[in-house]
């Protein structure tokens, strides 16, 4: 594990491009680091500078069981387009056993359960024996975010860096631009912010771009940046 001062690097980071922290992160970390990604629109950047900043960076992906068709083949386009280094991971219960086990509808019953099962839980596997993580989250978008360091010592103990902290809607959008990146398929759909099918839906002009998940509910965040979310190892008695 390295060892940081945290404030020193944070002060030190908070004014640097996302190019110079990914690459102090793949040099000071480096082989115990890896990216994750949703492979949406708003993803376009970061996994844009990666494949010029550090190709060989894993980018891991949760695939749920429960994404849109169009956002697997969006993924699969721009791990060829841009010679990225996908890595996928899975629950660690198949959905034919989840199904079974929880009958169709967990995610209405129960959200934060499905995104611990679905996502929380295997990604807290993928993460074992790293020592860094990156993020590409921005602080414009969810009050728990807005207050996040350039990086954070997780519960774990793994290192969580966000790179992307300081950028906008609107940075997003000029880079994509700039560089003639592909949005994901279902953007001219309305669908700005994209998870899981069951609980992501189109949002209308003028709403957040996180409007549109888990849209019936107090709830903004599927757990995978939530350093406080509970273990859920009795998941069975539920």
């Amino acid at each position: 594990m390295v060892e940081l001062e945290l404030d020193k690097h944070n002060a030190q980071l908070e004014h640097a491009t996302t190019e110079e922290i990914l690459r102090w992160t793949w040099e000071t970390f480096h082989p115990k680091v890896a990216t994750t990604s949703s492979f949406q629109t708003q993803s376009l950047p970061l996994l844009h500078i990666i494949s010029r900043v550090c190709p060989d960076m894993p980018v891991l992906f949760i695939d749920t069981g429960f994404h849109f068709p169009e956002t697997l083949t969006f993924r699969d386009e721009l791990q060829t387009r841009y010679g990225l280094n996908v890595v996928v991971i899975r629950p660690a219960i198949e959905k034919s056993q989840l199904l079974a086990k929880y009958g169709e509808g967990l995610y209405r019953r129960d959200p934060d359960l499905c995104c611990y099962i679905n996502k929380v839980e295997p990604m807290r596997r993928a993460l074992r024996g790293l020592d860094a993580w990156i993020a590409g989250v921005r602080r414009d978008q969810t009050a728990h975010r807005k207050d996040l360091a350039p990086l954070e010592r997780q519960s774990d103990g793994v290192l969580k860096i966000h790179p992307m902290l300081n950028w906008t809607k609107s940075d997003i959008w000029a880079y994509i631009a700039k560089h003639e990146l592909p949005p994901h398929p279902l953007y001219a759909k309305g669908y700005r912010s994209i998870g899981c099918a069951p609980c992501t839906i189109p949002v209308i002009l003028g709403e957040d771009e996180r409007a549109g998940r888990w849209a019936d509910r107090d709830k903004n965040e599927c757990g995978l940046h939530l350093d406080t979310m509970k273990h859920r190892e009795e998941s069975n008695e539920k």
